[in-house]
């Protein structure tokens, strides 16, 4: 399984080729997505045109969200890297999802999720 972060998510809304190209070529696989990337999603939306447009994408998708122990692992992550590593509290809580369900997480943020050794990152295509 493949969970989608929301730099991912942004480049298909976008219709950037490469991800366009790499979605069609992933049909083979499971893909999923944080449900806090699709709250980041629905948060960009500046109108309801395009915020149905994005529930009407995100209903093709199984949300994944967080069980309590992984909020709490996210919660020592993000104490132990929030400052040395920039870690983001979405990011922390994203990257303890995909943990916890052992899915590889598809991003190009690496920085920010390189100090969690658990995690399996991918880059899907080259920006």
């Amino acid at each position: 399984m493949i969970l989608l972060d929301t730099d991912v998510m942004v480049d298909i809304l976008r219709g950037y080729e490469p991800a366009k190209q790499w979605l069609e070529a992933a049909q083979n696989q499971i893909l999923g997505i944080p449900g806090l990337v699709a709250m980041e999603l629905l948060k960009g939306c500046e109108n309801s045109r395009e915020q149905k447009r994005l529930e009407k994408m995100l209903s093709g998708y199984p949300l994944h969200w967080a069980e309590p122990s992984q909020c709490e692992q996210a919660l020592k992550v993000f104490s132990a890297y929030h400052l040395s590593h920039q870690l983001g509290l979405l990011d922390a809580l994203i990257a303890e999802t995909a943990i916890g369900i052992g899915a590889e997480l598809a991003t190009f943020n690496t920085k920010h999720y390189q100090a969690i050794r658990e995690l399996k990152t991918l880059q899907p295509y080259i920006r």
